[in-house]
């Protein structure tokens, strides 16, 4: 699984680059809101911006890409985060700071669903080691972002946003130099192809599902910075062992447990455990320590979570593997959109326990939903022995993946 293309490794490390974006902001989230006397409410419309622009984008994400290829897809993806991340460093209110982190979500919708179908088609091994890959570098980005921005934003809070700029340029030098250009493919996909998608059972369902959990993983990530009450580098390190434990049992747990019970049972044990973490978050809120510990351990449980329901999206619809994607991420986004904000302002307006409660609820909800709908994927856990292509060229694994499909 790790002897892959050059191709395949400089995917992966703009995605480890990109997911940093997602907890690079955590532990400047209290300096931001006191430096611009914004309310945790205001702040947390820097995952709002970001979750609905991304959201409303990877609808379109298959007809770009289709048109474009996928390299200078994510090379476009990657120039409008630099951009979008520089610009919203350089802001001195928190609506600018909003609405340029609205233009990286864009980008990052671009970047992300082409990512997660050129990393399946040109990976050597099978679909569910292709997704490994992808998770573990989601973990990884995921693990640093917080570290990074704590580190960054003891020197200010704009350095976190300028160092994603940075990033984001090493990123784009590796795919232009290490990711083979790939022609259009000669079937353009249509823009309304990822609603058409939504119109399979399995794909809906899995596709609310994370809706709902995303409810309580945003709250985690967004809210629980306000309530910790910790300076930023506290607050990165914190995150980044939450990462860390995301990263690890993506990898390593994940597939074992996959092996031994299949896909759903593992799945909807991790969203139960998680919930019943913000259930104790909620009852302790006070507490720091078992925030500290809570957050941490929700990462072990998360990781599993999105190792194998990706890996259920890539295999449930029969789609394109780009238009699962886009269906499926357009879908959960919009918990990652509402939950940071309605986190906010329940915790300012009503109660800090409230969030916690939100989240744990949501999370519990989705896990019956996939229960209740389980028998729709009954075909995600047959052998998977169908590798993807060993080598050649970005656009012959693309034609291998849809003879496959088409097959």
């Amino acid at each position: 699984m790790w002897r892959q293309p050059k191709a395949v490794w400089a995917v992966a490390f703009a995605c480890v680059v990109a997911f940093m974006g997602i907890g690079l902001v955590d532990p400047i989230l209290s300096s931001i809101a006191k430096d611009l006397h914004a309310s945790a409410a205001q702040v947390s419309l820097l995952f709002t911006s970001y979750m609905v622009v991304m959201a409303v984008a990877m609808l379109i994400t298959g007809f770009v890409s289709s048109r474009l290829g996928a390299k200078r897809t994510l090379l476009l993806g990657l120039a409008i985060i630099i951009i979008g991340s520089v610009a919203a460093g350089c802001m001195s209110s928190i609506g600018g700071i909003v609405g340029w982190r609205g233009v990286w979500g864009l980008g990052n919708a671009l970047f992300i669903a082409t990512a997660l179908s050129t990393i399946v088609s040109s990976a050597k091994g099978s679909v569910a080691q292709a997704i490994i890959l992808y998770e573990a570098a989601l973990g990884v980005g995921i693990a640093v972002g917080p570290l990074l921005g704590g580190i960054l934003g003891d020197i200010s809070w704009r350095g976190p946003f300028f160092g994603v700029g940075v990033l984001m340029a090493i990123a784009m030098v590796a795919t232009v130099f290490l990711l083979p250009s790939g022609n259009v493919k000669g079937k353009p996909i249509s823009i309304l192809a990822p609603f058409r998608a939504l119109r399979h059972p399995g794909l809906l369902s899995v596709a609310i599902t994370a809706l709902l959990y995303n409810f309580g993983f945003f709250t985690l990530l967004a809210f629980t910075p306000f309530v910790l009450e910790m300076p930023a580098i506290p607050v990165g390190l914190i995150f980044c062992g939450w990462g860390l434990a995301l990263a690890y049992t993506s990898v390593f747990v994940a597939p074992r447990l996959q092996a031994r019970f299949g896909t759903l049972r593992p799945v909807i044990g991790s969203l139960t455990c998680f919930a019943l973490l913000l259930v104790v978050m909620a009852i302790f809120t006070a507490n720091k320590p078992v925030l500290v510990i809570c957050v941490i351990a929700a990462g072990l449980f998360l990781g599993i979570n999105n190792t194998l329901v990706t890996e259920v999206v890539m295999k449930v619809a029969p789609v394109e593997r780009p238009v699962a994607s886009a269906a499926y991420s357009f879908v959960r986004f919009g918990g990652g959109a509402v939950a940071p904000w309605l986190a906010g302002k329940l915790g300012e307006e009503v109660s800090p326990h409230l969030p916690f409660w939100v989240g744990a609820g949501m999370v519990l909800i989705g896990a019956l939903l996939l229960a209740v709908t389980r028998r729709l994927f009954a075909s995600v856990d047959a052998t998977d022995t169908a590798p993807a292509p060993a080598a050649g060229s970005l656009e012959e694994a693309e034609d291998l993946t849809l003879a496959e499909e088409m097959a």
